[in-house]
Parts: C-alpha cells; structure tokens; sequence
C-alpha cells in the first residue's frame, strides 16, 4: 500500500511541474542555447526567450509556439510602426513545416491585411533564422539587429493553417485579434494593449449587438403580435408592444450594422462577403419594414390584405436572414463556445414557446368560430322547432 502511494505522488508530482511549465522552466534550445530573458505571452500558447545587448542592439531570440500541428504556421514580429495596425507594418518571423517534413523559416515584411506571409527582407538585418518542430511545439531562432539603444519594441505573434505548403488566413477569434503588445527588452516587462484592440472591441459590439437587436427582439416582436391579437382584451396594447419592441430591435441592429462598417474601414482587405451581404440585406428589408408602418392602411381598407402579406413575408424572412447572419458571425469571431450556446438556448426557448403559443392560438380560434357558428345558427334549424314539423305551421294564401 505505501509502495502505491509513493507511485501516485510521483506521477502526481511530474503531472504538477509538467502543467506549470512556463518560460522559466524551458530549456530545450537547440544547440544548447541560453537565454537570460523569458516572457510568457498572453495568448496562443506562446513563450518568447531572449538574450539582448542595447549598446549593440543584437537581439536573439527563440519564440516557442505550442499546441499546434504540421498543418499550422507561427509567426512572431516586430512592429516599428504602432500597434494599432498591428499587422501592417510587421517585420515577421515565419515558420511551418512543410510536406516533404522539412521546416521552412524566413523573413515577412507585412503590407496588407490578405497577406499571404509572402517571403522578404525586414527593415532589420536578421541571421541565423531557423525553426524546429517537435511534440505539438515550433520554435523559431533569429538574431535581429536593432537600432542601438532601442529598449522597448511593438511584439506580435501569430498563427494559422496552412495548406500545399502555403500560409492561409489566421482565425479572427480575440486571442489571435489581441496576440501584441509591448515588451521592454532591458526589464522583460510586457503589457498588451488595454482592453483589447478598437477592432477586436468593434467586433464583439457589432456582435453584441445584432444578436440582441435582429435575432432576439425581432423574433420576441413576432411572437407578441403573432399570438397577443388573437385576445380581444390586449388590443391595441400588443399593437405598441410589437411596435415598441421592433423598433428598438431595430435601433439596436442599425447601431451594430454601423460599427460592422466601421469594421470595415478599419480592415479594408478582410471582407467576409456572405456575411457582409445579408447584413446589407437586412438592413434594406429592416428599414422598409419601418417606414411600412407609416403607410400601413386601415383595417377595412382595400389595400389592408396585400399590405399584411407582404408585412408578416418580409418580416419572417428578416428573422431567418437574421439567425443565418448571427451563426455566420459566430464563426466568424470564435468566440468561447458558451456564447454560442447561450444564443442557441434563447432561439430555442422561443422556438418552443412559439410552438406551444401556435397550439393555443387554434383552439382558441377554433373555440371561437365554433361559438360564433352556433350563434349564427337560427333556432329553427336546430331540430328543436319547425326543422321537424312540430314548430312552425304553414302559412296559408
């Protein structure tokens, strides 16, 4: 029995140092390298090692990338620029593996937003550029040349897939959005920009709020005016309830569509087009349906039955086109998967209350045209009183 204790705080200890692995505790360089500075990066797994001398502004480095595979790339780079470009500007380090299982390391000089990581010289002399691959891990070795004197420079640090022996496009998810920051060579402190980027903060707004404004209060403004009106006691309150409540869905959407243009200013050469089109579509249909409101015809009017059909078409195709755009915006941004699933409850709840609503709605309709029937039904016809005779005697001329 002690000898199985002694087994189990054994592993037990080699699991506890192997998860705490950090920086400090790495040294498996290639050719027995050391470095005196180490940082643990923020996002993507990534460590960066260094050794820097400022009056020569030499610079070596080992940036180590783990939990990736031989079909992703890493990159890390520095931006002399500022970091609100992030990657335009970027003197990049690049490495993959290619399919012959050889890796390739090489410089990027980083100039547009759908950069392919094309091969090119940096702004800074760089030797001895290689990179391993080994357990899930790419380390890249450079020596860069600095102005003298530089102490503190703009880092960032990437990944994504590749394909044929080609970089792909990285994720847009906010670890790959908020992989910068800046890194004081001297002392080895860091700190990634506050907040997150503008463009990482603009997207989860402009996903915020269209998820609330177009696909949970334009189905919640459906459901009331679907289901409310068929009570004779709350009209006209569900009429200004719909109207209070798709006109602020609508409020809400427009206010997330203006930040998704902003976006694209800010991102001129990413462009999701599906995404993007039915954006653009709801917008169009979304405001047609408000100014409808203004036009819409009284309820004995001519006109009243053309303009609820394409009233109630238009607005639940604004709802399909909605819920399609929101899960095309999920993985767009790859957010945590909770999120996604929060949205999927929501849709859901209403989906099944809307069901249960639908069911109710008919038998009330049908109680009530059945009652409206009987009514209208004369009492002689009932068998009770002249159907059979017994009632009603004939009149005589």
């Amino acid at each position: 029995m002690l000898r199985l204790v002694l087994v189990f705080s054994l592993l037990f200890t080699l699991c506890l140092s192997s998860s705490a692995q950090n920086c400090s505790t790495y040294t498996s360089f290639s050719n027995n390298l050391a470095f005196s500075s180490c940082n643990d990066l923020p996002y993507l797994n990534s460590f960066l090692y260094w050794n820097y001398n400022s009056s020569s502004g030499s610079l070596q480095i080992a940036y180590r990338h783990t939990g990736v595979t031989t079909s992703n790339w890493v990159a890390w780079a520095i931006n002399p620029n500022d970091l609100q470009t992030a990657m335009i500007g970027a003197q990049a380090l690049v490495a993959f593996q290619l399919s012959n299982g050889s890796m390739r390391a090489y410089t990027s000089q980083i100039s547009s937003y759908t950069t392919n990581l094309p091969e090119g010289n940096l702004q800074y002399s760089v030797s001895d550029l290689t990179a391993t691959y080994a357990n899930g891990e790419i380390v890249i070795y450079a020596t860069l040349s600095l102005p003298i004197n530089t102490t503190t420079i703009n880092q960032v640090w990437q990944d994504g897939p590749v394909s044929n022996d080609s970089p792909g496009q990285h994720s847009m998810a906010n670890s790959n959005t908020n992989s910068k920051g800046t890194l004081n060579l001297l002392s080895g402190q860091s700190a990634t920009s506050s907040g997150g980027s503008s463009i990482a903060r603009n997207r989860n707004i402009h996903g915020v709020l269209c998820a609330i404004g177009w696909g949970i209060l334009m189905p919640i403004g459906i459901i009331i005016a679907r289901y409310m009106k068929v009570f004779k006691s709350a009209d006209p309150a569900w009429f200004y309830l719909h109207v209070t409540c798709q006109t602020s869905a609508y409020i809400i959407g427009l206010a997330g569509w203006a930040v998704g243009l902003k976006l694209g200013s800010q991102t001129p050469g990413v462009q999701y087009t599906g995404h993007r089109t039915i954006g653009i579509l709801l917008f169009i249909l979304g405001t047609i349906q408000v100014f409808a409101l203004l036009i819409r015809p009284k309820k004995d009017h001519k006109f009243r039955f053309y303009w609820n059909i394409y009233h109630y078409s238009v607005g639940y195709l604004v709802i399909l086109l909605a819920i399609i755009n929101i899960f095309k915006g999920f993985d767009i941004l790859n957010p945590e998967k909770k999120w996604k699933n929060v949205y999927i409850g929501v849709i859901g709840i209403l989906a099944i209350k809307a069901v249960c609503l639908e069911a109710f709605t008919w038998y009330v309709v049908l109680k009530r045209r059945k009652s409206e029937t009987a009514e209208k039904t004369p009492q002689g016809m009932n068998g009770a009183n002249g159907a059979n005779g017994h009632g009603a005697r004939p009149t005589h001329v």
